[in-house]
């Protein structure tokens, strides 16, 4: 029996979830077409860059970051809004490297996380009953509520590359043109803790980074002169929501011959869209990137074997994040059972914690909200449960912004829900806000040092 050869297309021979309602096919085939002759956003190159870092993740040699925005906005694309995510990021990764004396590996949910998945295809109107589709993200409809706005238009896909494009363009200057740099990271840190209410908490760790700046001052490692410490790695990803686009966005690489997706470097899988027979899995088994895939409380250990074999047949490192997305209240009954079923199949993956979409309640006045408590508890149960299986864990995935929004009560300051009104600013769901987000950053530190401290230092893989 022939293997049947994975191609782009393929997807669209098999059954779908989650994809808007096209009024007009002529044009959105001609916008697909138009976008498979632009540039790529990113090269196989770094993508494979990226896949060999989360090699080091999966074999406990790195941490995985991962966080960003819920959903990016044609109307808040402002060069402040990077600037202030990557700072807030940089900070984050600065803390978290230093106490686990190992590399962070940084990922954005930015340059391309335009598609949201929704629970209704349709939103009511509570106030006049009005039904329209439901906002799917600024790639695909408005968030205004009219019937214009809601309409999806395939044109929208044009103005989100070109967004993409823009926003990789000042990253990469971020990233390499000296605003990395350590010393830079660590003074924003400083103001933070200086501000914080947890400022003397954080004061000890901030000191030691200090006293190490210091140090490597004294003995000749200037960042100006060794670009390792003014410049760093940062990779993009986002949801393959909108097969469409993605596959506009597929191209052969030159120098291997694989097909890898342009889009972004890291692409996942939702919670929604990882039906095993479905398209979603169908195109992303056969991109050359490394991926990701959300695990949710309805994921049987039998199923997620079932998607490993799809998505990593081949059981390459690097390859697969296990993005779980439980709730504080379930990640203790169903985290363990898929640990221990990936390890009984010898399966090498990253295993991540998505903290945020498990605990988002609805509060008073209609908001939206993540507890900070039950964010900070979901974790703390990662880590513990990994702990007791002997496995390693690995990452985190966050819905963060550089700004200072109020959106997730709790945190050092103690945010209501009467507080929420004052700054909220998302068009779906809630996202910590800077601080709670260098918040977090600290709880991990805590939790690298333990975790550190409880296994073998892991053996340094050969030049």
């Amino acid at each position: 029996m022939v293997e049947k050869r994975w191609t782009p297309d393929g997807w669209r021979k098999a059954p779908i979830q989650q994809v808007p309602a096209y009024s007009d096919p002529a044009l959105l085939a001609q916008v697909e077409q138009q976008l498979a002759g632009f540039p790529p956003l990113v090269f196989a190159g770094e993508a494979r860059k990226l896949k060999r870092h989360l090699a080091d993740v999966a074999a406990g040699r790195a941490f995985l970051l991962q966080g960003g925005d819920c959903a990016e906005s044609f109307a808040e694309h402002s060069a402040d809004n990077i600037r202030d995510f990557f700072r807030v990021f940089l900070q984050m990764a600065v803390v978290m490297t230093f106490a686990a004396a190992s590399p962070v590996v940084k990922v954005g949910r930015i340059a391309g996380q335009f598609a949201k998945p929704r629970s209704s295809p349709v939103e009511k109107d509570k106030t006049t009953g009005l039904e329209l589709p439901s906002y799917r993200g600024d790639i695909i409809n408005d968030v205004a509520f009219t019937q214009e706005g809601r309409e999806p238009d395939p044109r929208r896909q044009l103005e989100a590359y070109r967004q993409s494009a823009a926003t990789l363009n000042l990253i990469r200057a971020f990233a390499t043109g000296g605003y990395a740099n350590l010393e830079n990271a660590h003074r924003w840190m400083l103001g933070f803790v200086k501000d914080s209410p947890l400022s003397e908490k954080y004061e000890e760790l901030a000191g030691r980074i200090t006293e190490t700046l210091g140090f490597m001052r004294a003995i000749g490692l200037d960042p100006e002169a060794h670009p390792e410490l003014r410049q760093t790695d940062f990779y993009t990803s986002h949801e393959a929501l909108l097969l469409g686009f993605e596959q506009a966005m597929t191209r052969v690489d030159s120098t291997t011959g694989d097909w890898y997706a342009t889009s972004g470097h890291m692409l996942w899988i939702g919670d929604r869209t990882r039906q095993p027979d479905h398209a979603h899995i169908d195109y992303m088994s056969g991109i050359k990137n490394p991926i990701g895939l959300k695990c949710g409380p309805s994921l049987k250990p039998d199923e997620l074997i079932r998607l490993i074999d799809k998505l990593n047949p081949d059981d390459e490192a690097g390859r697969l994040t296990l993005i779980c997305r439980f709730g504080s209240d379930k990640i203790g009954d169903h985290l363990a059972p898929l640990v221990q079923a990936v390890r009984r199949e010898g399966r090498t993956v990253v295993w991540s914690c998505d903290p945020m979409h498990g605990n988002t309640i609805s509060a008073a006045g209609g908001y939206k909200t993540r507890p900070f408590d039950r964010i900070l508890s979901e974790l703390r149960s990662f880590f513990e449960i990994h702990q007791a299986e002997g496995t390693y864990a690995g990452g985190v995935h966050l819905e963060m912004t550089g700004k200072n929004v109020t959106e997730c009560t709790g945190g050092a300051r103690a945010l209501a829900e009467t507080d929420l009104a004052s700054s909220y600013d998302t068009f779906c769901d809630p996202r910590l806000n800077a601080e709670q987000a260098i918040e977090v950053a600290f709880l991990l530190a805590d939790s690298l040092k333990a975790m550190r401290a409880a296994r073998p230092a892991p053996r340094v893989a050969a030049e």
